[in-house]
């Protein structure tokens, strides 16, 4: 049973690197990889996580990007978390981050009793301030009914709250986790409730860039997405993943509920410069 994709409370889930390493062995996984958006700040605690439960960590980061202004976010697994590029481009995006966050919550405060202390207590250790904290600290004052209410209110890219924020080209960002010595998977690709999707040609764009697999198996996609993109996989030359996306209370989402075939992880393993940490 493998996962390879989960948040912890490094970025915009509920529970610590290591509560999600212990949901995973109590979910029945073998393996489950810490893929929180834009930053490494999970890895040690999930490691020596792992290295106490018996469930086998693979490292990875979910990387936010775009091309042609349509949104996507790319996994990286086992890379150098000190590659200067890639760490360089990472740093960017998280301030970036930030500042979109103190500007949406000054529009908001302008309208509604919410204020940055509020959301600050929704944050945990040194984690970037984002839009699910935002959400949290509105659920909590009583303005959102929860995480999902919020984000298709006031915080909906339609909202005039809304800020955008800085994410690299997708096709650079390929690039820089090849140069870092990780593994670059698309995540969610055809997930249309999510926004705007691309088309097929941009993706073997990415597979030209260095794109190693397509994260085919989510609940985002619907069968006919499923079978669309595992004969994309096939033509183009790349893995096939399966996975959760899970965020802890944060949404629905439930460890191993969709899971990745041990070859691909074995290929994934074998191209990537940082080993699987088994306990």
């Amino acid at each position: 049973m493998i996962d390879l994709h989960a948040h912890s409370r490094a970025s915009d889930g509920t529970q610590s690197p290591a509560e999600v390493v212990a949901s995973a062995r109590d979910a029945g996984l073998d393996v489950v990889a810490l893929t929180d958006h834009d930053t490494t700040a999970g890895w040690d605690e999930a490691a020596a996580a792992a290295t106490s439960t018996g469930v086998a960590l693979v490292r990875g980061t979910e990387i936010s990007c775009h091309h042609g202004g349509t949104s996507i976010h790319l996994l990286s697994y086992l890379h150098d978390p000190l590659a200067p590029g890639l760490r360089a481009e990472l740093d960017l995006s998280r301030a970036s981050r930030l500042h979109r966050a103190e500007v949406m919550v000054a529009r908001i405060g302008a309208d509604l009793p919410l204020t940055w202390d509020d959301v600050l207590e929704q944050v945990s250790g040194d984690a970037t301030v984002g839009r699910p904290h935002v959400a949290d600290a509105l659920v909590a004052k009583g303005l959102a009914r929860d995480r999902g209410h919020a984000f298709a209110t006031v915080l909906s890219t339609r909202s005039p709250y809304f800020v955008g924020h800085h994410a690299p080209d997708a096709v650079q960002a390929v690039r820089l986790v090849r140069a870092a010595g990780g593994v670059p998977v698309f995540a969610h690709p055809r997930a249309v409730l999510r926004g705007r999707v691309v088309a097929d040609e941009v993706v073997a764009e990415l597979a030209d860039a260095g794109l190693v697999g397509l994260e085919v198996h989510h609940r985002d996609h619907d069968e006919p997405a499923v079978r669309h993109l595992a004969d994309l996989a096939g033509a183009l030359g790349l893995l096939v993943t399966g996975s959760s996306d899970y965020h802890g209370a944060g949404k629905d989402n439930r460890l191993g509920e969709r899971t990745t075939a041990p070859e691909v992880l074995e290929a994934v393993e074998a191209l990537g410069t940082l080993e699987v940490v088994r306990g």
